[in-house]
């Protein structure tokens, strides 16, 4: 990879065949609140890690695509940033390209944490989806950690949907039940051609999943004293015959969490590129010189200019 090839993705595209007989095809939202597990599902489904994961809520922030190609059919997954109430500009952003998306697909995967009963934000969702005509699945995500009094949670979910909507419990985590999930959302589509080229796993480019890659790394490190104060920006690439070597900025909106992520005698920093540099070589199949600096950006999430630049904005379908 170099920077004439900056812009392609994950897989090298190649000529989109003719679909056999039967074949289905769409788009597929992963909806629900923030923290239940849909990143981890985009994951499972379509084998390889392309969404960042963290036990830290609201850890997605830009609609990433997903691909999925069987023998029966091509989905394309939208992960959605979880559906929340937002306090700052890029909340807003994040959450008005949630709902967007609503009623743009041709099925709505809602996905609910099974260890915990509907509460008020899922019926927040609930509601939005109940207004449209998309089809709606409910996923019942996390059943390897559910309770023994299960059922009652079942039943809080089944009390808020609609007759023809369908509920199908799994586990995005062990695969428990993914592959009838990814049958019955194939039977859900319509005849329909390959979007993508079935090797491709994404539509997002290289240098986007890198920068994901170290901002993933920040948010298991650093935990509740960061979290959403980042954003990270991939400003060179190199590749030479034995490694690729990337340049990337950390920015955050304090001189105080710049100490932190940079920790006594550079020791967070280190971490962080270390544990960045496994994934990131494991992504590109290559050996990885990874160099990050940190840059401290005042209240970038309320500037429309920063979020710009920093790759956030309201999305199109």
């Amino acid at each position: 990879m170099n920077e004439s090839k900056e812009n392609n993705n994950l897989s090298q595209t190649g000529i989109i065949p003719e679909t056999p007989p039967g074949f289905k095809s769409g788009f597929v939202a992963i909806i629900g609140r923030p923290n239940v597990g849909k990143s981890t599902l985009m994951n499972k489904m379509i084998g390889e890690k392309i969404a960042i994961t963290s036990s830290v809520a609201q850890t997605t922030r830009n609609r990433l695509r997903g691909i999925l190609t069987t023998a029966q059919g091509q989905i394309i997954f939208i992960d959605t940033p979880g559906i929340h109430k937002p306090h700052h500009q890029l909340g807003r952003i994040i959450v008005q390209n949630a709902q967007a998306v609503i009623g743009l697909v041709d099925v709505v995967l809602l996905v609910v944490d099974s260890c915990h009963p509907a509460g008020g934000g899922d019926r927040f969702i609930i509601d939005l989806l109940q207004k449209t005509q998309t089809k709606v699945i409910i996923g019942l995500n996390k059943i390897d950690q559910q309770p023994s009094d299960s059922k009652k949670i079942d039943e809080s979910y089944e009390n808020l949907i609609q007759k023809d909507w369908e509920m199908i419990k799994f586990s995005a985590l062990t695969g428990t039940g993914i592959e009838k999930l990814q049958e019955k959302l194939i039977e859900y589509l319509n005849p329909g051609p390959y979007y993508y080229p079935p090797e491709l796993v994404t539509d997002k480019p290289e240098r986007f999943i890198i920068g994901e890659l170290i901002r993933e790394q920040i948010l298991k490190q650093t935990r509740q004293e960061i979290p959403h104060s980042v954003a990270i920006i991939v400003e060179k690439i190199q590749e030479t015959p034995k490694i690729t070597k990337i340049y990337a900025a950390i920015n955050v909106e304090r001189p105080s969490q710049k100490a932190i992520i940079i920790g006594k005698g550079g020791s967070m920093l280190k971490t962080i590129g270390q544990n960045a540099r496994i994934s990131i070589s494991k992504l590109i199949a290559t050996p990885v010189y990874l160099e990050l600096f940190v840059k401290v950006q005042p209240n970038w999430r309320q500037s429309r200019l920063h979020l710009a630049e920093f790759g956030y904005r309201l999305e199109s379908f």
